[in-house]
Parts: structure tokens; sequence; C-alpha cells
């Protein structure tokens, strides 16, 4: 079978047997009641006041319950994040986003956006095809051009009092970076930016809808592998489609499913944390002042802001009945794992609320745990760094103009969504 021959379905529509279909729980709307028994993720009130809620559940009851989403726990302690993080046996990652459907268990072990879907033995030679493209090295080839793009984004602000630095600045970083390397337009950026919105905000939205976007990102996608398929060159589409393992060409869902990840997975969560970076500078003018005047301070600050700040809780399936820190958690269960609550636990680190811009300690989990520890980890460090050092340099005086206008994304990646800043 030629590469072309691959892709001339249209692989995501195909109709599923009776045992593919994966359940489905109705959907639990209102104002949440008790964050102990009855929390939301995609409530408001959680995406604006995460680190309080946590900082009550961590005391209260370390591992909250809801109903909602047919069943799914929180734990907030750093010891419990990691112990399930690491749990391979018990807690499967077939689907690391809690909404309402539970795919079939028979997707495992690939999942449907290998690897960070994928259980073992196979997680680990999905993950491999990934790693040379996401080294140090070819990282570092990229700094170069990111800093250029984010002095033009500046240079697009100039004369301009306030600005949203989350969808002006913030947020087309990411997005440049990863279109490069997948090998997508760049003016193909505003589509990018409402496959992530609907992947990650619209987990509650009626099936149907839910199902049409996600057939307009495979679409997308499918188009893409078409082109580089019949014009192959230098990118991470064309090195999947070349890719082997196990002796054969990787499936085509396997393609499609990688591709989906990097797009929302490597958008979102940088967008986040460049984001709450510059919310964190404009609010504690004593820190963005030390380091305007100290950029010798900035790699330890951007660990700090990654620590205090991270973006990314995941999530993984219980694979079977079983207690666990106390709780009965019944197979099919949802259990988030939030990384930026575990990097707040005052029984991992020292002053845990405080931002401390100069931590030399600092051991965290923004990029995750166990084996789906985030392969991209460099990239995104590379983009937070240069895109601070970019807009410390160029915009040296800046405080939050309106704090109301200020909002928080909800679900399961969290970071500023408008972020006015008033410039000088």
């Amino acid at each position: 079978m030629t590469v072309d021959d691959r892709f001339t379905e249209d692989f995501h529509r195909r109709e599923p047997v009776e045992e593919e279909l994966g359940t489905w729980s109705e959907p639990v709307t209102g104002p949440v009641s008790d964050w102990a028994t009855d929390f939301s993720h995609i409530d408001e009130q959680y995406a604006a006041n995460a680190i309080e809620i946590w900082a009550d559940l961590r005391e209260r009851c370390p591992i909250a319950h809801t109903e909602r989403f047919g069943g799914a726990w929180l734990p907030t302690r750093y010891e419990d994040v990691q112990a399930i993080a690491y749990d391979t046996e018990h807690f499967s990652s077939r689907a690391i986003i809690v909404n309402n459907y539970r795919p079939p268990l028979d997707l495992a072990p690939v999942g449907g956006e290998p690897p960070i879907s994928s259980d073992p033995p196979f997680h680990h030679d999905a993950r491999k095809l990934l790693l040379p493209a996401f080294t140090k090295a070819n990282v570092a080839k990229q700094a170069v051009t990111t800093e250029a793009f984010c002095h033009s984004l500046i240079d697009g602000l100039a004369g301009r009092d306030v600005v949203d630095a989350a969808t002006e600045y913030g947020m087309h970083i990411p997005i440049r970076v990863i279109a490069d390397m997948l090998g997508f337009p760049a003016e193909d950026g505003p589509q990018f930016k409402v496959f992530v919105e609907n992947a990650l905000e619209g987990i509650n939205d009626p099936m149907e809808e839910r199902e049409e976007r996600g057939n307009e990102l495979f679409d997308y996608l499918l188009a893409q592998i078409r082109d580089h398929a019949a014009n192959p060159r230098d990118d991470l589409t064309t090195h999947l489609i070349d890719a082997e393992l196990y002796g054969q060409k990787l499936e085509p869902q396997h393609v499609a499913g990688t591709m989906a990840l990097l797009l929302i997975a490597g958008i979102d969560t940088t967008w986040s944390a460049i984001g709450a970076s510059l919310w964190h500078l404009a609010t504690h003018p004593e820190d963005r002042r030390r380091l305007v005047e100290d950029p010798s301070l900035r790699a330890t600050a951007v660990e700090e802001f990654l620590r205090a700040y991270a973006p990314v809780t995941m999530a993984r399936l219980v694979k079977q009945d079983m207690t666990f820190g106390g709780v009965e958690m019944k197979a099919e269960d949802w259990v988030l794992l939030p990384f930026p609550a575990a990097n707040r636990d005052p029984e991992r680190f020292e002053r845990a609320d405080e931002v401390l811009i100069d931590r030399e300690v600092n051991r965290h989990a923004a990029f995750g745990l166990g084996i789906h520890r985030c392969v991209g980890s460099h990239l995104a460090r590379m983009e937070l760094r240069v895109a601070l050092d970019v807009w410390l340099d160029r915009v040296p005086e800046f405080s939050l103009a309106d704090p109301s206008g200020v909002r928080w994304s909800t679900g399961q990646i969290r970071g500023p969504r408008a972020l006015p800043l008033r410039i000088g």
C-alpha cells in the first residue's frame, strides 16, 4: 500500500459497530453546590478561583467527587496526583479529556490521540516516534524565528495604550510555532484557535455538536495529510506519514490523532502559560521590575511561573472498582490529575502559595508526571522564555488595564483568555 492509499478514505466518519460505541452520560448542568461533592472544572467560578478551591479541598476533602460527567474524582495533593499518574495498572489513558462520553474499552492501548491517549506497552513505542522532533537541539533552532516573530507582534502593538496580551500576543506564538513544525499554512491560525476552544471548552455541549466540530478538525487534518503525502517536505507531518511502527507505516487514525494532539495541546498549553506569566507580572510590579532590571533571574522565574500557574490538568479512567486514598472508585470513573494543584501543595513545596521568582529548588509537575510527561517540554520552555524576554525588553512598563476584564479559560487547560494590559 502506498502512502496515498492510506489516506483516500474519510476514515474518521466510519460507522462504529455496536461494541465500539462506548457509553454516554447525560450532561449535568446548574451551579455547583459543594466543590467537595459536586465539582465542575468547566464552571466559571472554578476557572477564576481554582487556586483557592484547591487549597480548600486539600484541607477538608483531598479527593473530591462529582456525579457530573458520569462520575469523576479530583485529588488535590501532590502525593495522590503523583501516585495515580504513575499507576498504569489501575488507571487508563485511553481518554484524557473528561466529558460525558467514555470511549470503548477496545480503544486501548492506542487511544484516539497517541501517545498521550496510549497505555503500555504501545505508549512507549508511539512516544519514541516524536522524541527526535523535540530535542533541545531542534528546539534551539526554532528559538531564532520565534524571537523574530515575537518582535513582529510587539511591533504591531505600537501606539496602543491598552492591548489584550492573551489574544494579541500569547496566543499567536504557539500557533506560529506549531504551524511551522507541522508544515501547516500560517494563515490558518484563526482556525486553530477554534479547534482548541471546541476540543477543550465545549465538553458539556450536545453530542451532535461535538461530533460535528470534531469532524471539522479531522477534515482539516486529512486535507493537510493528503497534501503532504503528495508533496513531502521536511516537517513533522511528513515525518509521521513516513514513520514505521513494528515494521509497518502508521495507521491513518494514528497519524491524524497525533497531529490533533500536537495542534491542540501544543497551542493551548503554551498560550496559557505565557498569559498567566504576564498576568502575574502585571499584578506584581516588584517582580516585573526585578526581571526588567536583572534578566539573569528570568530562567528561574520561568520555572516558578510554570509551577505556580501550571496550565495542564490531565485525566485517567479507572480500570476496575478499587479503593484509593480512602475513597471507592468505580470502573470507568474519571480521575482528573490537576498538576497545578499538586504544584501548590504545602507538603511538597515551601511557601507553596507564594510566587518566588528566585526559587532555586523547583521540581514542579507542570509538564506532568509518569510515562505521559510532556514530550514537548523543551519547546514549551523555549516559547515561554522567548515570549517573556521579548515582552520585558520591549514593554518594560505594564499593568492590568481592567482587572474585571480578565477571563480565565474553563476546562482542563487554565490560562487567561482575555488579559487587558495598559502599556507604559
